[in-house]
Formats: structure tokens, C-alpha cells, sequence
């Protein structure tokens, strides 16, 4: 792994130096001393890592960041500091940091953060590999036959933690009746009509329909407050997390997700209230579901 250095005091930089030249972590390959500094040289160099201190004079570490990747870079980033502020490690953490070291330095701590960041550094380029050699395959097998509805709501649900729970065949149901009998609307029937023509694939007389699309009502509510629950997971363990990432903010309110986990930081036991935005998640699978599937 090659690393670069960026943070205002020396003492650090030296420190953090000797901690991956003495672990055998990798090579130091350049360093700074502020964010302004460190711009031409990272963009030269191209480290794998950056370590990078928050509180700088001029730009401070998240300004460094965005001027980094506004310019293409798309190495790692590590942050240095001080501060506990969760506000601030949110908005770091938004910013593409991938971990944290805490000062004062510790020689174990950033040991074990650098060999975690060789490892993620490893999976992801096993990852793509893997992907890689699956959309050889892919490829070939969508020339050769349309993919169902089926085939494209089933991986975005399971993405979500979802698909074997109770509601999600009743919301397969309703994707293969909107794209297979709407003639392509953009917008969405209201959800009592949806629910209502779930409920008819099954029953017949109206207190029935009446009765199962209450029912049904029910069990996509639980549905999506399960995959709140299980993207609110994710979130507090690697706010980077790609599914985390995708589907968060597109299928949800994305503030409902941010109060789920910071309830779980701070391992509270006290229920909080979820809004669950059922036209939202509804109108957004369906617009994702009808363009993959007129691709396919």
C-alpha cells in the first residue's frame, strides 16, 4: 500500500511515518503539511491512502477532500483528529473518509486501521475481478433472453435485506401488474387502487379484496420498515457501504434512515416513531423496475 500524509504538524506525520514503515504496512510516499500543499502532490503521486488531519490551517480536511475528488481522485481517504463531534464525523464520512485515527496517536490503533484498509483495499479489487467476469456472462445471457419482472425486483428487495420477508410477493405482484398493464405511466395510481389489484389476483368477492388489500397495506408497511431498519444497519457500520449508499437515500426519507441510526449509536432502547413513506419506495422500485426492464 502507498501512503501520503497531510496533516499540520510534523511530530505526526513523522510518528504515522514510522508506524507504517516499522509494521511493514507499506511506503510513505510523499507528505504535507496543509491541504493546499498536498492538492499537486497527491494528484502527481497517486497514493492508495491518504491520511489526512481535519483541522488544518486554510483548507481543512473535508475542503482538501472535495478539491481532490472534484479532481479526480479516487484513492482512500483516512482522517486524523480530535474531534468526537458526530455531526462533523457524519459529514466526514459523507465526504468519502473510510475510517478514523484519534489523536493523541496511538501506535495499535493505527495498525489495526491500516491492516482493515489493506484488507477492504484487497476485497474490493477481488470484488471487481469477480464482477467483471460475471458481466461477460451477463451480458451474453441478456442477448439471448428479456429478463422478467421477477428477475429485476428480487435483487434490488434482497439489496435491501428484504426479499424473503412477508409483503415482499404482494410487492412483486404489484411491479408485474404497473409495468405489465399501465402502458408505461410515470406516475403511480394512488396506493388504495395498488393494494385493491394485488388483492384481486386472489379474491374475488369485494369484502374480500376489501379485507386482503388491508392486509396487504399492512404487510408492505412492516416490509419497508424492515429495510429502513437493515439500511440504518449498514449505515452505522460503513457509511460507504454501496447499498447503503444507493438505496438510502433513493427509496427512503432519508432523515428517517439518519434518526434509525443514530438511535442505534447510541443503543438506545426507547422506540422512535419511523415514518414510513410506502408512495415513496412504491413510485421509485417501479421507476427503476420499468427502465431495467425495457432495457432488458
Amino acid at each position: 500500500m502507498r501512503y501520503f500524509i497531510v496533516d499540520d504538524d510534523a511530530a505526526s506525520r513523522k510518528m504515522l511515518e514510522k508506524i507504517i514503515t516499522e509494521g511493514n504496512l507499506g511506503i510513505v510516499i510523499g507528505e504535507a503539511e496543509s491541504g493546499v500543499q498536498s492538492l499537486q502532490r497527491i494528484a502527481s503521486t497517486n497514493p492508495d491512502v491518504v491520511l489526512i488531519d481535519l483541522l488544518m490551517p486554510e483548507l481543512d480536511g473535508i475542503e482538501t477532500i472535495e478539491q481532490l475528488r472534484l479532481q479526480g481522485f479516487e484513492g482512500q481517504f483516512i482522517m486524523i483528529s480530535q474531534v468526537v463531534n458526530k455531526e462533523m464525523v457524519g459529514e466526514a464520512y459523507e465526504k468519502g473518509i473510510e475510517f478514523f485515527i484519534h489523536k493523541p496517536i496511538n501506535r495499535i490503533e493505527v495498525r489495526s486501521i491500516l491492516k482493515k484498509v489493506a484488507e477492504q483495499y484487497r476485497l474490493k479489487d477481488s470484488i471487481m475481478a469477480i464482477r467483471q467476469s460475471l458481466a461477460h456472462f451477463e451480458s451474453v445471457e441478456t442477448t439471448q433472453r428479456k429478463r422478467s419482472v421477477k428477475e429485476i425486483v428480487l435483487p434490488i428487495l434482497n439489496a435491501m435485506g428484504i426479499a424473503g420477508e412477508a409483503g415482499s410477493d404482494d410487492v412483486l405482484t404489484m411491479m408485474e401488474l404497473l409495468v405489465h398493464r399501465t402502458n408505461n405511466v410515470e406516475q403511480l395510481p394512488s396506493l388504495k387502487e395498488l393494494y385493491e389489484a394485488v388483492a384481486r389476483q386472489t379474491k374475488e368477492a369485494e369484502t374480500e379484496v376489501l379485507k386482503e388489500s388491508k392486509a396487504i397495506e399492512q404487510r408492505i408497511r412492516r416490509l419497508i420498515l424492515t429495510a429502513i431498519n437493515n439500511l440504518a444497519a449498514l449505515g452505522v457500520i460503513d457509511y460507504t457501504n454501496p447499498e447503503f449508499e444507493y438505496y438510502a437515500p433513493r427509496y427512503f426519507d432519508f432523515q428517517e434512515i439518519r434518526s434509525r441510526m443514530k438511535q442505534m449509536e447510541e443503543n438506545s432502547e426507547l422506540p422512535i416513531r419511523v415514518k414510513v413513506n410506502s408512495k415513496k419506495f412504491l413510485q421509485v422500485l417501479y421507476l427503476e423496475t420499468k427502465e431495467n426492464y425495457n432495457k432488458a
